[in-house]
């Protein structure tokens, strides 16, 4: 049967002796870094008149919300009793082990914390983070399929492939669809929402839309992606992915109902 072949991409990127920088670190590194660097541009739309030195200070609030907080939601959602058993693996990022669920709730908090401190508008800060998050998405994404990991279940359609770490069975190349999902088309979305349709005036409309469209692709992309190991399916055979995104779904669509209705 035909099947594309998956690409044997090297995880080390650059190796310098002991020193090897892997494309998963590189996809953080490039995600947060053209995200400042779009979230910098989109500045002179904000009806709140967010400064660029303020933006500059939010990247490393930014990144300590992603990796502290996209930790902490792996190890309490994903496998608790491991950890409970091992909490010296906690700080331990290099044997892979992150949640976006976590790392929003991360970045949330540091949104309102860095605003209160600067005197900024919450929502408003928020809606230019939430425009840019897509961006870090995507890279994060590309970055599973060239590690060969988070892959799709078994399947027979002509774009299926084998990946190293998934047996011999065809597989959904699911990192690609949430690359495209929650990286490109969302991208797209709120940024025709804010260029088209002036969104950043209605503060918390961006913050909703995203919220809502990154809930709905994770929950559709979940169908065809093959449940964590050490998971499962969990209630009504749904994964974990689909059961924390129903929150995010809900929030957004109230999020961004009001902001829009609000004058």
């Amino acid at each position: 049967m035909f099947a594309l072949t998956f690409p044997a991409i090297d995880p080390v990127a650059i190796e310098f002796g002991p020193l090897a920088i892997r494309w998963y670190s590189l996809a953080y590194v490039v995600g947060i870094v053209a995200g400042w660097r779009y979230v910098l541009r989109l500045s002179a739309r904000s009806p709140a008149g967010i400064e660029r030195a303020m933006i500059d200070d939010f990247v490393l609030w930014a990144t300590l919300g992603v990796i502290l907080g996209g930790r902490l939601g792996f190890v309490l959602f994903y496998r608790p009793d491991f950890y409970l058993a091992n909490p010296m693996e906690i700080p331990a990022l290099w044997k892979g082990g992150m949640s976006f669920h976590g790392g929003a709730a991360g970045v949330m908090a540091a949104v309102v914390l860095f605003a209160r401190r600067r005197g900024v508008p919450a929502m408003v800060f928020g809606d230019l983070i939430c425009a840019a998050t897509p961006i870090g998405l995507f890279f994060g994404r590309i970055a599973n399929f060239i590690n060969g990991e988070l892959y799709g279940r078994p399947t027979n359609l002509p774009w299926a492939m084998a990946f190293p770490h998934g047996g011999p069975e065809l597989r959904h190349p699911s990192q690609l669809y949430e690359a495209t999902l929650e990286g490109l088309v969302l991208f797209v979305v709120i940024a025709v929402l804010i260029y088209r349709f002036r969104a950043l005036e209605r503060p918390g409309l961006v913050c909703g839309v995203f919220l809502m469209g990154y809930g709905l692709a994770r929950f559709i992309v979940e169908f065809v992606r093959e449940p964590d190991s050490y998971l499962g399916t969990l209630i009504a055979g749904a994964t974990m992915g689909q059961l924390l995104s129903l929150p995010l779904i809900a929030a957004g669509a109230a999020l961004a109902w009001y902001a829009a209705r609000r004058r």
